[in-house]
Parts: C-alpha cells; sequence; structure tokens
C-alpha cells in the first residue's frame, strides 16, 4: 500500500490542474480517498496527507463562495444547476433507483449553503415524529423536475427540518418557499441561511405543521416527517385545502404507501417505492 500511496500522492502534488474550478468532481473523488487512506496511513504520509486535503478544501471554498455571490445577485439558478450537472449528469435527467443515499450532490449543496444543524438546544421529538435527516440533494433536483415547480408555485415543505429543500427549489426556480419546521433551533439555521444568501421569498416557521396555514400551497412535500395519527391529520388538513385548487403532493420514504392510499390523490408516476413520488388532488 505504501508504494502505491507514495506514487499516487507525488503524482497529486506535483500535478497542479487539480486545482482549478472546473475539477469540483474530481477533487471531491480525491477528498473521499485521501479521508480513506489517512486511517491507515503510515504517520510520514500522514502530514502530507493532512495538507494535501487542506488545500483541495480551500479550493472548494473558493468556488462555493463564488457560488454563494452568485445567489445573493439573484443569478442563483443557473450556476447550480450547471455545476449539478457538472458533478452528476443524470441528476437533472433520470434518477438513479439506489436507495436514500448521499453523494457529491450534497457536498456541493452543503459548501454551497454552509447550513450547521445545531449541536445543542434540539428538543426530544414526539414519539410519531421521524428523526430528522436531509433530503439528499438529487431528489431536491429530482422534485424541481417531475412536479414542474415554476416561480409561479408556492412550494411548502411539511417538516423541512434544516431547510435544505425550500432553499434549494428557491434557488432554482424562483418559486416562493415555505418551510414549516416544529424544532425551533432548526427554523434559526434555516433563516440564517437564507438571509446570507439574500433569498426573500423563502421563509421558514416554527409550528405545528397540523396547524399552520396552508391555503397559498401548490405543492406539499414530505420527506416521511411523520407517522401514524399524526401523519393521518397532516393528510386530513391536506385533503380540506385540495377543493380550493389542485395541489401536487410529493413524498419521499415510508410515508408514500400510506399517501397513495388516498382515494383523493392520483398517482402521477408508478416509480418504485425508494424514489420521490408525485401526487395530484382530484
Amino acid at each position: 500500500m505504501t508504494e502505491t500511496l507514495h506514487a499516487w500522492m507525488s503524482e497529486l502534488e506535483r500535478d497542479r490542474s487539480l486545482f482549478e474550478p472546473d475539477k469540483l468532481r474530481q477533487r471531491l473523488d480525491v477528498l473521499d480517498r485521501l479521508e480513506n487512506y489517512l486511517v491507515g496511513a503510515p504517520w510520514e504520509y500522514q502530514e502530507r496527507i493532512k495538507i494535501l486535503s487542506a488545500e483541495l478544501e480551500e479550493a472548494n471554498q473558493r468556488l462555493y463562495q463564488s457560488m454563494r455571490q452568485e445567489i445573493q445577485r439573484g443569478k442563483g439558478a443557473e450556476t447550480l444547476l450547471e455545476w449539478a450537472r457538472a458533478i452528476d449528469s443524470d441528476a437533472l435527467e433520470e434518477l438513479r433507483v439506489d436507495g436514500e443515499r448521499y453523494d457529491h450532490l450534497d457536498a456541493l449543496l452543503a459548501g454551497v449553503l454552509q447550513l450547521e444543524a445545531p449541536a445543542s438546544d434540539v428538543a426530544e421529538p414526539h414519539e410519531e415524529m421521524v428523526f430528522y435527516q436531509p433530503t439528499p440533494a438529487r431528489y431536491i433536483f429530482e422534485l424541481i423536475r417531475r412536479a414542474g415547480i415554476s416561480e409561479r408555485d408556492v412550494l411548502i415543505d411539511l417538516g423541512s427540518g434544516l431547510g435544505h429543500v425550500p432553499l434549494l427549489v428557491a434557488i432554482c426556480t424562483g418559486a416562493r418557499c415555505i418551510g414549516i419546521e416544529w424544532e425551533a433551533a432548526y427554523v434559526d439555521c434555516a433563516r440564517r441561511c437564507a438571509n446570507e444568501l439574500n433569498l426573500p421569498g423563502v421563509t421558514f416557521i416554527q409550528q405545528d405543521a397540523r396547524e399552520a396555514d396552508l391555503s397559498t400551497g401548490t405543492v406539499f412535500y414530505l420527506y416521511t416527517p411523520f407517522k401514524g395519527a399524526m401523519l393521518s391529520e397532516m393528510l386530513a388538513v391536506l385533503k380540506w385545502e385540495a377543493p380550493a385548487r389542485e395541489i401536487r403532493i410529493c413524498t419521499l420514504g415510508p410515508c408514500t404507501e400510506i399517501v397513495a392510499r388516498e382515494p383523493w390523490l392520483e398517482r402521477l408516476d408508478v416509480s418504485s417505492a425508494d424514489t420521490l413520488a408525485v401526487f395530484r388532488s382530484l
């Protein structure tokens, strides 16, 4: 292993083309490999790995900062979509069915949004609330494409967590986006991000989603935020909204099977259970 690692690192240290802005995907790949090597590398290589990793991260941060500046100027859609395609050419065309995993698109989104989960002050969730984890970025791009979200829509994320979905949808489509989240610490983080990125069309509300004003929503997103009676109550609230206008409901995770049983909804696809599903009110 030592000879292979030495040859590979020596090549990386000589070839500075990896630090060019358009080599983001390659840098992310190399950073993953360096992290794996660091655990078992001989001590004389560990410092070299740390130095090279820091240089690559610095190159990424410069790129992320330039993208944030574009978003702040209201030009984020073209920039972010272009980089998403460069990282994963399939991301905006056809979702690969391989489970709810995280990948390079999530690294891109994390670098651009710079959201940090609060280290403390997070309350114990209700027994029918599902433990929070962010929607993988590729599913958010899939949501935008399959639900046909445009600047005329109002997306409401029911159980928005740190706000990944409302933030990315607003940047890429210009739609008004509302995140409703019970955990106040998550809402504070999401609001700070929206303010820093100059996204006035994104709002985060700390509230029980079952009691929220949903009257403006045209697209509703649920990454299985609830289960049991709480999910049933949420669906009843959405059913109450449907007669006033056509709404789309997009789901990911185990709640999809429950939502699919609602007689007032029509499923617009026949995708497998572990992909995003889109429903339309009848």
